[in-house]
């Protein structure tokens, strides 16, 4: 059985194939078209997917889709009514804008088929894709599920249970009671795009004092013993779905907004720190409510809001759950997979089989593939047969390395295929790769990856952490050795690496280890600030020799300034 999955509703646009309940391949359509967060259809993701899973458009059997448009329509209409202003951009946004999207899954699928003559089309829930997708893909038998983003259709947050292939619901929660949109407004405060610019905020938060503004903020979310929660919408504009999402009120009391490329005052990053402290307690709340229902041992949580690591270590450390599990494309990019697995389990009622454990599902290349980029770009490299030992030598000198490697990731982390790696050790490197290579806000920190098998020597964290979505403390005998990776207030987001699912980067941090005695690496996503991910050697040539790169591994090649 041939399964496709598609996200292309709201925001990083993708495609996966499923065959046999096994994750053959997922792309984000960005990596190929270069749009970073495109909200394009996914074609040439479909295309790629189709052509690494050596399949034609006739042998796929189903199309499952991460979004069901006419889910709560009642509600949606209920809201306008109450809400005059909010008249114009709903029909923009819910109307309009979704019968394009519609439209051009349609054109699209016609192409290949008559609407009654291809595979099956099933739109599903955008928060089932979100959270029992990816229940099915946790290597977890029995879970609570959260799911919390800006909002699907029109839910915001999902909690529930998961045992084999049921799901329970507990709660929903509606827009426009959202944690995302109370987030995505502290970070358009603070200078940053909503919707897409949310990591800054979180790195921003540890800049400020979260007091000056913790108890305010703190009353502008209440969450009740069942799980529900509620916003002070006095506080904003995201409600009528208009440009500024603060209110004046907003303003008032927390002053002014920063403009784009502004100063950070102290203000604004003491708003930073407390939205992120609050958002924190409220998860915290939430899960202590699911584990009360539930007993469970570990849990699930997805959605937008998932990839804020700081809260995802919080939730480690003081929940009472032993382990969180959350995928490594745990924003809409991943529903396209979740899609795919709530019709496998849960629709069609197929065993569970598959561990979405392996981030490494993207585009490959071969030695010959990249020599034939270098030798068209008419540039001179090295064949090194022990590259991870060249490497490691490069960083030991204090070379930032583009390293471009097996099996693109997904998701918005570089997890050690698509990576731009430093030795950790240096104070300046994180200043250094900033301003030289990303281009980027200087209090922006770097995440490490270290050894699945000795990290707990340098990090304060006793469970894995392969997706790079858990933040920890750094061991306060080990921040001098690693201050690159250090962030102000002594934390980390830390990535483990596995021998098993990454032997060649796990090689490269191992030797590294045995020439400096220190087995962690710096790690940032290869890429500059606005663009995406780099997919193939032509874009990692162009970064390299557009950047402070000092050097670049590509498969086994390696080419030196």
């Amino acid at each position: 059985m041939v399964i496709l999955g598609l996200n292309y509703y709201f925001h990083d646009s993708t495609a996966c194939i499923l065959k046999d309940g096994d994750l053959v391949v997922a792309i984000e359509e960005e990596r190929l078209n270069r749009d970073k967060h495109t909200t394009q259809f996914p074609e040439l993701a479909i295309e790629r997917c189709l052509k690494i899973a050596n399949l034609s458009i006739d042998d796929i059997d189903h199309i499952a889709v991460s979004i069901k448009p006419t889910t709560d329509w009642t509600k949606k209409a209920s809201y306008v009514m109450k809400h005059p202003k909010s008249f114009m951009a709903f029909t923009g946004h819910h109307l309009v804008n979704a019968y394009a999207k519609q439209r051009r899954f349609w054109l699209w699928y016609k192409r290949f088929w008559k609407k009654t003559g291809g595979p099956e089309v099933h739109f599903i829930e955008h928060h089932l894709t979100h959270v029992a997708g990816t229940f099915f893909v946790s290597p977890y038998k029995k879970a609570a599920l959260l799911g919390i983003d800006g909002s699907g259709e029109w839910a915001t947050t999902w909690m529930g249970y998961g045992e084999g292939n049921r799901i329970e619901k507990f709660k929903e929660v509606y827009f426009p009671h959202s944690f995302g949109s109370f987030y995505e407004t502290a970070t358009q405060f603070c200078g940053f795009k909503p919707n897409y610019d949310e990591g800054k905020t979180m790195g921003l938060a540890p800049m400020g004092d979260h007091k000056v503004y913790a108890d305010e903020v703190d009353k502008i979310i209440t969450v009740k013993p069942d799980g529900d929660v509620k916003i002070d919408l006095s506080y904003f504009n995201y409600q009528h779905l208009i440009k500024n999402t603060y209110s004046e009120k907003f303003v008032n009391t927390f002053g002014l907004p920063r403009k784009k490329n502004g100063i950070f005052e102290d203000h604004h990053k003491n708003v930073a720190a407390a939205f992120q402290h609050v958002l924190e307690n409220k998860v915290l709340q939430l899960c202590d409510i699911l584990y009360e229902k539930t007993k469970a041992d570990y849990l699930v949580i997805s959605g937008g809001v998932s990839l804020n690591s700081v809260m995802n270590g919080r939730i480690v450390r003081e929940s009472p759950f032993k382990d969180v599990y959350v995928m490594p494309a745990a924003g809409d990019n991943g529903t396209a997979i979740g899609a795919a697995y709530y019709l496998y389990n849960g629709i069609l009622k197929k065993p569970r089989n598959y561990v979405h454990d392996n981030p490494y599902v993207g585009t490959s290349y071969t030695n010959e593939e990249i020599q034939k980029a270098i030798d068209g770009a008419k540039l001179k490299a090295t064949y090194e047969e022990d590259v991870c030992g060249a490497a490691a030598k490069l960083l030991e000198q204090g070379k930032i390395i583009g390293w471009f490697q097996g099996k693109m990731e997904i998701g918005p982390r570089a997890l050690g295929s698509r990576s731009i790696l430093a030795n950790p050790a240096y104070p300046n490197m994180k200043d250094k790769i900033n301003a030289e290579v990303k281009f980027r806000e200087a209090y922006r920190p770097f995440a490490p990856s270290a050894l699945e098998e000795t990290y707990k020597d340098f990090f304060d964290l006793e469970v894995e952490a392969p997706f790079m979505l858990k933040v920890c403390d750094v061991r306060e005998d080990k921040k001098k050795e690693i201050p690159a990776v250090t962030h102000v207030d002594g934390s980390a987001r830390l990535q483990t690496v596995s021998k098993t699912l990454h032997p060649r980067y796990h090689e490269l941090i191992s030797k590294f280890g045995d020439l400096t005695g220190v087995p962690v690496v710096l790690n940032t996503s290869f890429n500059i600030q606005g663009e995406p991910v780099v997919e193939s050697p032509l874009h990692a040539l162009r970064c390299f020799y557009s950047t402070g790169l000092d050097a670049l591994c590509i498969g086994n090649w390696v080419l030196v300034k």
